[in-house]
């Protein structure tokens, strides 16, 4: 198995509910695909670089997680059906780092 990390940028007026729906969505297939989510890391509502279809902020949500080449095809498959995501990306790892939090707010620390 190979370690992944793989961020979701979705559409900036999403509802709370809607937000944790897909954080739980691609939580429970990463798991119910012979997957691992190590670790869910919500960066919150950020401004993008460059509109994306009339987007001038998006909400980020982060996993990293251990899992096939299968699991992977799977969310990526999801994700590009998914109406309410506008960005993704996926990286592959030898080893996850799980320790930093690089959106994390100072005074959280």
């Amino acid at each position: 198995m190979a370690f992944y990390e793989n961020t979701i940028v979705t559409k900036q007026d999403l509802a709370d509910k809607e937000l944790k729906n897909i954080k739980s969505k691609y939580e429970q297939l990463i798991n119910d695909t012979s997957g691992k989510v190590v670790k869910i890391e919500e960066w919150g509502l950020l401004n993008l670089a460059t509109k994306i279809r009339n987007y001038k902020k998006a909400f980020y949500i982060h996993y990293k997680f251990e899992g096939s080449a299968n699991t992977l095809k799977e969310v990526e498959k999801k994700i590009k059906l998914d109406d309410s995501i506008i960005r993704h990306l996926t990286v592959k790892y030898k080893k996850l780092d799980t320790e930093n939090e690089f959106f994390k707010e100072k005074g959280d620390l």
